[in-house]
């Protein structure tokens, strides 16, 4: 799962009480490996992966929600999302990596960057 459950369901209920559109980024690092972007293997996910994407885009859907979902691949995946909230200013960022995932320390280091560069409110997992 990409995404902390509860992050999710935050996510959710912050667009459907608002009645705002609700952003869905998926912010990936991607290893700078050329054949692989040539082929197409960057976009590959796996089905476990690709559900959890999936599924609080059509809870907020069918609570009557706009939704867009994005897949940021960058070699610099906190750079990228920075730039993504720079760009659409939302009202509310709700970071909420899988923390398996990503790691005690490296979370703590994303959470602290987030909380000091977004220019919007911010609810940490």
């Amino acid at each position: 799962m990409p995404f902390d459950l509860a992050a999710a369901e935050v996510a959710v209920d912050s667009a459907v009480e608002t009645g705002l559109p609700l952003i869905i980024a998926n912010v990936v690092e991607l290893a700078p490996l050329p054949l692989s972007l040539m082929l197409g293997h960057d976009q590959i996910d796996t089905p476990e992966d690709a559900e959890a994407f999936r599924a609080p885009a059509e809870l907020a859907r069918a609570c009557g929600v706009a939704v867009e979902r994005l897949r940021v691949r960058s070699p610099r995946p906190l750079v990228a999302l920075l730039e993504l909230v720079a760009e659409r200013e939302p009202g509310l960022l709700v970071f909420g990596p899988d923390r398996e995932r990503i790691g005690r320390r490296r979370y703590g280091k994303a959470a602290k960057a987030v909380r000091a560069r977004a220019a919007c409110l911010v609810w940490l997992a």
